[in-house]
């Protein structure tokens, strides 16, 4: 039932060619942005004021003759940009998987056989197979195809996309083209650089760690506390020199206020935690094109998804036949799952018209129903015709949701026209009677009522054998008769109900979009539990089902009326999907919108989190979204969501702690100066203390698991500053909570033993509170269960080590006369674990205090 030239059909490359083609021509990729190298991770890292602060006050030690001192310093200064260079490696790991992941894949002919591979590896001699709204992966010429059109605007500039033909025409395709139109077969030519694209130095766009604007806003506040910490430590620097005399001391205390003040953690947050959400997001089947999206996702209040393939499981099966019987009675039979069928002849035109609607090796899940179909109940009759020729093919189109085949029999003298689509699109073809148009049409919605897909086939008949005619411009100028009805049943995925329950719960509305009879797709909302026996105030279960039909009547602000109760969309075509977005968007709405086709791109594009399907999807519409579904599952997007609201809550919860651990720090290097007391802090302290911020506020927060209620909160505003007014001040209260510990530990110390012995309490207080602090900003919860016996072994480990770190500092000689420290007695670790448990119990009523205020959620 194909083209005569089955024996010329292009075979392609084998396996074992094709490896030895790419050792020889190499990847067929362009230059462009990889993973950065450790040297410039380590550069950049070392240019960050934090650590010019460090290699500035070893230098001044050094100059001073403390070179063991400053030896010290140098020594942390490599342990910081040791860890530095873990976070970001682990980070350039995460985004390097992910650029993996991302990487355009391609069609290719290999052994004989369609298979998809990276398109990094495709090779000169390799045949694509190309459909519309693939990315032709490399330069190549057109072996056959129908209908090709191609858009070559991103290397000519003319956005005509332009016709492509295998004889007769132009038939070259460039490589990161688009193919727009039509299907077919081309040979690779050329690959990598030496492509058209690779020839005039182009790069194609790939994903990257991309600044969102959360991460540029809290850049900009960065550089002002910058500001603020310089002139500070000016100013320290100045009071403390002329009050003491001491101008050595004053600089090293202005370098210490310094590096207390600056947070420069919060960049390593919104870098790492981001990225690595990203990374566990790829573990979800959720692949991240753009880190920008994590921060919106979690703030999602309208899901727009495809009922085909996303809610269902895109396996077709026909479960209803309907043979149209004129002014005579219609016949009906239903074909339960699992049974062997033996199909009545009177229904053996509607199964051949069908299959002869259909492509011959059909990637359309409904078409390979119907060739199952016929393989089952049609062989060895008549209504198989694998030797017929396909003359021409007849496209859907937005004005008409049909489609029609051309054949012709080798020692025939007619052409067999085919026709399938919608019903009302192939009633509209069969121009039917008022009575028999009425009656087709209940007959239609009755099997829609059952959840099922309905198609119309049509057949007609033109006489004249091949090319002794012309054919029509257009389908309607066929002479079409309606021969039945088919009803397919797509089963919904296993856990849609629930995933569906736990968006409701989350304060999401799921809205269906399909191109079904309203019939079918409220049957189908109904089961996956979108429509439910409750409606919203004000509203109806009919207000609820909106038509494209609808959408045309009305207006911009009628369908944003509409829109507010809506939650299934039927017989949408994909030019509607943008409206839709518009829609919900101008109510105040934060829309996720779903999509596979070329047609949705704009609304993909448009949308405030664009999700394209990995598996059915086109290269358009992936490269338009900002999330990519690897197995088209709707559970996916529910566990994306949960992901990502639990990545925003790590990240406020990581920027609260590293606000609230800055203040004792801080006031440390501040207070004590001002106040007439021994130096408390030096850059040495400082820099063991960041030792511990750094990977607490990366690390430890980012293993931090979901908050149990996490998906029982409405969504959150997008547009609420990260710290919001109350969040911010309780990280601050908490910070000054602490400052008052550890200065009750300095005063503590002068008062009952030297100053090495007050600095020293006074730096395990600082510690220790410093970890207080990790555990407080964990969880919003009261129960301290939440705090203490959560999962995450980053938490204990950096415990671990700080503790480790601070008995050396204590106990061991030569470390502890470095850092100017004293041994400690039993009741001086009394009088600390004493402030510390103050501290935690006033950081606990500080959380109690604001309970009833929901934006205290993530401190």
């Amino acid at each position: 039932m194909a083209p005569a030239a089955d024996s010329t059909a292009p075979q392609g490359l084998s396996n074992a060619q094709a490896a030895e083609l790419l050792a020889t021509h190499g990847p067929n990729a362009l230059p462009g942005a990889g993973a950065r190298r450790w040297t410039a991770i380590a550069r950049e890292t070392l240019t960050e004021p934090m650590f010019l602060l460090l290699l500035g006050a070893a230098v001044l030690y050094g100059l001073l003759g403390d070179w063991q001192e400053g030896g010290i310093l140098l020594g942390l200064v490599v342990m910081v940009v040791a860890l530095t260079l873990y976070q970001e490696g682990k980070t350039e790991h995460a985004m390097q998987a992910l650029r993996q992941l991302a990487s355009p894949q391609a069609q290719v002919l290999r052994d004989g056989k369609a298979q998809a591979v990276p398109g990094s590896t495709v090779v000169p001699g390799d045949v694509l197979v190309l459909a519309e709204g693939d990315r032709v992966a490399a330069d190549a010429t057109l072996l056959s195809g129908s209908d090709v059109m191609a858009d070559e605007s991103m290397l000519s500039g003319e956005s005509v996309p332009v016709e492509k033909a295998a004889s007769g025409g132009d038939a070259a395709l460039f490589g990161g083209t688009l193919l727009v139109r039509g299907h077919g077969l081309a040979r690779v030519e050329h690959t990598g650089a030496a492509s058209a694209m690779g020839r005039i130095g182009s790069a194609l766009d790939g994903l990257g760690p991309e600044d969102s604007p959360l991460k540029q806003q809290t850049t900009v506040l960065v550089q002002r506390l910058a500001v603020v910490a310089g002139v500070a430590s000016l100013l320290l620097i100045l009071a403390s020199g002329l009050m003491h005399g001491n101008w050595t001391a004053a600089l090293l205390s202005g370098i210490a206020l310094a590096m207390a003040l600056l947070p420069q953690e919060f960049t390593v947050i919104l870098t790492v935690l981001p990225a690595l959400g990203a990374w566990r997001l790829a573990k979800q089947q959720v692949l991240t094109r753009r880190l920008a999206a994590i921060e919106t996702l979690g703030a999602t209040s309208v899901l727009c998804v495809d009922k085909t393939g996303t809610l269902t499981e895109n396996r077709m099966r026909v479960a209803a036949l309907l043979a149209y019987g004129g002014t005579a009675a219609d016949e009906t039979m239903a074909l339960p799952d699992g049974e062997p069928h033996a199909l009545p002849e009177a229904f053996h035109r509607v199964a051949e018209y069908a299959i002869l609607a259909s492509v011959e090796e059909p990637f359309d899940p409904m078409e390979q129903a119907f060739h199952r179909l016929g393989a089952q109940t049609l062989q060895d009759t008549e209504h198989l015709h694998r030797d017929w020729t396909l003359v021409r093919e007849y496209g859907l189109s937005p004005q008409l949701r049909a489609m029609s085949h051309v054949w012709t029999a080798d020692d025939g003298d007619a052409h067999i026209v085919a026709a399938k689509g919608a019903p009302e699109a192939v009633f509209d073809l069969c121009h039917l009677p008022p009575a028999e148009l009425t009656r087709a049409q209940e007959a239609a919605t009755a099997l829609a009522d059952q959840g099922l897909r309905v198609l119309g086939v049509a057949s007609s008949r033109v006489p004249g054998a091949a090319g002794t005619i012309t054919l029509p411009g257009q389908e309607h100028d066929f002479n079409f008769t309606l021969l039945g009805l088919i009803g397919l049943e797509d089963p919904l995925r296993i856990g849609i109900a629930d995933s569906v329950a736990e968006c409701r719960q989350a304060g999401i509305r799921v809205v269906m979009i399909t191109g079904d009879h309203p019939g079918t797709a409220t049957a189908i909302a109904k089961h996956a539990g979108i429509l439910t026996a409750t409606t919203g105030p004000g509203n109806t279960a009919a207000d609820e089902v909106l038509s494209g039909d609808d959408i045309d009547t009305l207006d911009d602000a009628a369908l944003r009326e509409r829109m507010r109760h809506t939650r299934v969309c039927a017989r949408v075509a994909p030019v509607q999907k943008l409206r839709i977005v518009q829609a919900l968007q101008a109510e105040g709405q934060i829309v996720a919108m779903t999509g596979d086709g070329v047609n949705d791109a704009p609304a993909l594009k448009a949308a405030h989190v664009g999700i394209a399907m990995g598996q059915r999807g086109t290269d358009v519409a992936r490269e338009s979204a900002a999330l990519v579904l690897l197995d088209d599952n709707f559970a996916s997007i529910t566990a994306a969501v949960r992901l990502g609201r639990r990545i925003f809550d790590n990240v406020r919860k990581s920027m609260a702690y590293v606000l609230a651990v800055h203040v004792p720090i801080a006031g440390m290097a501040l207070l004590p100066v001002l106040l007439g007391w021994p130096t408390a802090l030096f850059p040495l302290h400082i820099a063991f203390l960041e030792l511990v911020i750094d990977p607490a506020c990366s690390m430890v927060f980012e293993n931090e698991p979901a908050e149990q209620n996490g998906m029982q909160q409405p969504p959150r505003d997008v547009k609420a500053a990260l710290l919001d007014r109350s969040t911010l001040w309780q990280a601050l209260a908490q910070g000054v909570v602490g400052l008052m510990a550890v200065m009750g530990a300095m005063a503590w110390g002068l008062a009952h033993a030297s100053p090495e012995h007050a600095r020293t309490l006074a730096f395990a207080t600082l510690l220790l509170v410093n970890l207080s602090l990790i555990f407080m900003n964990r969880s919003a919860q009261l129960n301290p269960r939440a705090w203490l016996l959560r999962p995450n072994g980053v938490l204990w480990g950096v415990c671990a080590v700080a503790l480790g770190v601070l008995l050396a500092m204590v106990y061991v000689p030569w470390i502890r006369q470095l850092a100017a420290f004293a041994a400690l007695n039993t009741e001086q670790w009394a009088v600390c674990a004493g402030l510390v448990a103050l501290t935690l119990l006033a950081c606990a009523g500080l959380k109690w205090a604001g309970r009833q205020d929901p934006n205290l959620a993530g401190a």
